[in-house]
């Protein structure tokens, strides 16, 4: 009967063996999309992907997506604005305008649309 302590060591060698195999494999997958991309003439956007990353572009999917079925992306609601047209749904981090007028002595209230 194998102790927990043996285990443990087995888990991690089978798992240094895994990733070894993987950055092996790694190379040759990697060189198979270059090809499918050099011979279909793919882009970043073709395959979902931009400079933000994988996230950004299924944001984009999604409002494809809702346009489609006849709905739009509902618009927050403005709470505070300033005279310089910026604008601000109280969501989220706070804008740097925002943090710019409360530093120079104006209050939320001030602020609100």
């Amino acid at each position: 009967m194998s102790t927990l302590s043996q285990l443990q060591k087995q888990i991690a060698k089978l798992e240094s063996q895994a990733n070894q195999i993987k950055k092996k494999e790694a190379g040759a997958v990697i060189a198979r999309i270059k090809e499918a991309i050099a011979v279909y003439g793919l882009t970043a956007a073709d395959l979902g992907l931009s400079a933000k990353g994988p996230k950004a572009a299924a944001t984009k999917v999604s409002r494809k997506t809702a346009a489609k079925k006849g709905r739009k992306a509902k618009a927050g609601n403005i709470k505070f604005k300033d005279g310089d047209g910026n604008v601000w749904t109280g969501h989220g981090r706070r804008p740097q305008w925002f943090l710019d007028a409360i530093a120079t002595g104006k209050t939320p209230e001030q602020l609100a649309a």
